[in-house]
């Protein structure tokens, strides 16, 4: 099923949740709406569902405006980050809710709801648990049902708000690979709305990136990571240092030293900013003369095959994240307060021209 979204607008009060936003959702994919708490992701998703209306815009699910159907006609799944799952009711009577209050001229008959309900729990992987009720699991187990009791009525579309949010680390890890998984057996039109960079990267096919109602980028997990489009996806994805500098004919300089821009060829004297993951940060012993920002390492944490550094810059004292092999960290051997030289081997500038950095 397709999904899209054309010039969607929501305010609450003077509060703009959605600014003219226009999207579409690819077919059979698993699209992430990603951005910190507030700005508009769970509002659209919401008004996707039918669940809230927009003040403007419409939405269309496969090509034919849907804003004024109700939620039923539209065919949605819907999961919540608390379960909500009937409390006084066993697992499979969960799953066969929806199927069983469906109008008596559509609602299958009882022993094709066991077969459905049966198969789902195969699917989740917890056949074995349909006697239990919802307090008797663990909240993995209850998000599982969850989303077996949303796939029970062939929805056109599913929709999840924050599914893992309200679980631990470990649940969550394990839950976003099982999700992978099973979308790619049933290759459901799919969007989920979560402020966890991480699970957006490692499960969507798609993400967008929401900030103040806005939508500031739209791409592959590997495209918003590695070019990001703008100050705040840089700033959102994942750790970054800033560097600030000057940028003229194609270099920026800060600290003291110069670091090409290939990308600013053409801009003269400005100020910019230039943002650097920190696997990216190149770490040397200091020699006097040699090309690059002076650092203090302030700490150092080597465990496993990777080493971070907390650096201190000798100009300004702001702080610097590096991390290096553990083979190259045990080479250097450096010393808490020694200094050291450290170059930004691949960065992204930015002009400062009042934009968000983040």
């Amino acid at each position: 099923m397709s999904i899209e979204v054309r010039n969607i607008e929501k305010r609450f009060g003077n509060f703009v949740a959605l600014n003219n936003v226009s999207l579409k959702f690819p077919t059979g994919k698993l699209t992430a709406l990603l951005g910190p708490s507030g700005c508009g992701k769970t509002t659209l998703l919401r008004i996707i569902a039918g669940l809230e209306s927009p003040d403007s815009g419409q939405v269309l699910l496969d090509n034919e405006d849907a804003s004024a159907q109700h939620v039923r006609e539209r065919q949605v799944g819907f999961v919540f980050q608390h379960y909500a799952l009937f409390k006084h009711m066993t697992v499979f009577e969960n799953i066969a809710f929806g199927l069983r209050v469906k109008p008596r001229d559509v609602r299958p008959s009882e022993q094709a709801i066991r077969q459905k309900v049966t198969d789902l729990l195969k699917l989740v992987q917890l056949d074995w648990l349909a006697d239990r009720f919802p307090a008797q699991l663990s909240g993995g187990q209850r998000q599982r049902i969850a989303l077996a009791r949303a796939l029970a009525v062939e929805p056109r579309v599913l929709l999840l708000d924050e599914p893992f949010g309200a679980l631990d680390a470990k649940v969550r890890k394990e839950l976003r690979r099982w999700l992978r998984q099973l979308h790619d057996e049933l290759n459901v039109t799919s969007i989920f709305v979560t402020h966890d960079q991480e699970e957006a990267l490692e499960v969507a096919d798609q993400i967008v990136l929401v900030n103040k109602g806005n939508v500031e980028q739209i791409g592959s997990p590997s495209e918003v990571y590695n070019s990001p489009a703008s100050p705040f996806v840089y700033g959102f994805l994942g750790n970054v240092n800033l560097f600030h500098g000057r940028i003229h004919d194609g270099v920026i300089s800060t600290g003291g030293a110069n670091f090409p821009v290939p990308d600013h060829q053409q801009t003269q004297n400005e100020d910019g900013i230039a943002y650097v993951r920190p696997h990216d940060i190149e770490v040397d012993r200091y020699t006097a003369g040699a090309e690059g920002i002076v650092v203090q390492l302030k700490r150092s944490h080597a465990i496993g095959p990777l080493a971070q550094l907390e650096l201190e810059r000798d100009d300004n004292g702001e702080l610097i994240e590096a991390v290096i092999s553990n083979e190259q960290f045990s080479q250097l051997n450096p010393q808490d307060g020694e200094s050291l030289i450290v170059r930004p081997k691949r960065l992204r500038v930015f002009v400062n021209n009042g934009v968000e950095t983040r």
